[in-house]
């Protein structure tokens, strides 16, 4: 591969708001094909691949390494401000908005495949009632309770406070907490081994990341088997300590 190659390829991932890879990362991530694709279709390749990898692979990056600063863990720090852009990636999410059983029917639904039950569209009958395909009377009333049930979700969803477990490239691990509400953190929306970039200024206090829409930038990706796991293992955990608590 040319340095010319290369540097396209860093520049493209940079200003896509990736961290970029090293140069040896980027080689061994190339499609195994000669000639090789065109540009765009090779940046998407590697974007791919680094989006699902994991972060504290060995020679992804350069050194000095885009880490957190090493005593940022700390609760004993009152506040302080990221040096620079840290990727990281999500090893854990909990919704503190939800009671444990609503998390449990969460991830229930998500196993069914009915996440998507809040975007759903309602067809509203135009006259006090409709006959539906099977000749069956749908109701005013019961069009109206399905769009306030959908409204209700919605606005949880708004106004959920969502806690997670952020990974650096050295492998340190710190909370990361909502101050103000970000649309692509939620549970069954992000997935456990995606990436996300705290950007410079990113405040963190008593040792816990302050996420903020103007300074947290989701990226995508997974690790497929971290993501099973954490979702067959979440689920578990949750149902035992309903019971537990129903028996406490």
């Amino acid at each position: 591969m040319s340095s010319e190659l290369q540097a396209q390829i860093r520049a493209t991932l940079q200003n896509q708001g990736l961290s970029v890879p090293s140069l040896t990362w980027i080689q061994s991530a190339m499609p195994n094909r000669n000639p090789l694709p065109p540009l765009p279709v090779l940046v998407a390749t590697i974007k791919t691949r680094l989006l699902a990898a994991d972060l504290t692979t060995p020679g992804l990056f350069d050194s000095p390494s885009p880490a957190l600063p090493s005593n940022l863990g700390n609760p004993e720090v009152k506040e302080v401000k990221l040096p620079r852009d840290v990727p990281v990636q999500v090893l854990d999410i909990d919704n503190l908005s939800k009671s444990k059983w609503d998390q449990v029917e969460e991830l229930e639904a998500i196993a069914r495949g009915e996440q998507t039950r809040g975007r759903e569209i309602i067809r509203l009958p135009t006259g006090g009632n409709e006959e539906d395909e099977d000749g069956g009377a749908v109701s005013q009333g019961a069009a109206a309770n399905a769009n306030a049930a959908n409204s209700a979700a919605a606005a949880a969803a708004r106004n959920a406070t969502h806690r997670l477990v952020l990974q650096d490239c050295k492998g340190q691990k710190v909370h990361g907490l909502e101050l103000k509400r970000i649309d692509r953190i939620g549970i069954g929306s992000l997935n456990i081994g995606e990436k996300m970039i705290l950007k410079r200024g990113t405040t963190v206090a008593r040792g816990v990341v302050l996420l903020e829409p103007t300074t947290c930038a989701v990226l995508g990706g997974k690790v497929d088997a971290w993501h099973r796991a954490w979702t067959e293992g979440r689920l578990v955990r949750l149902k035992e300590s309903v019971a537990a608590d129903a028996r406490g």
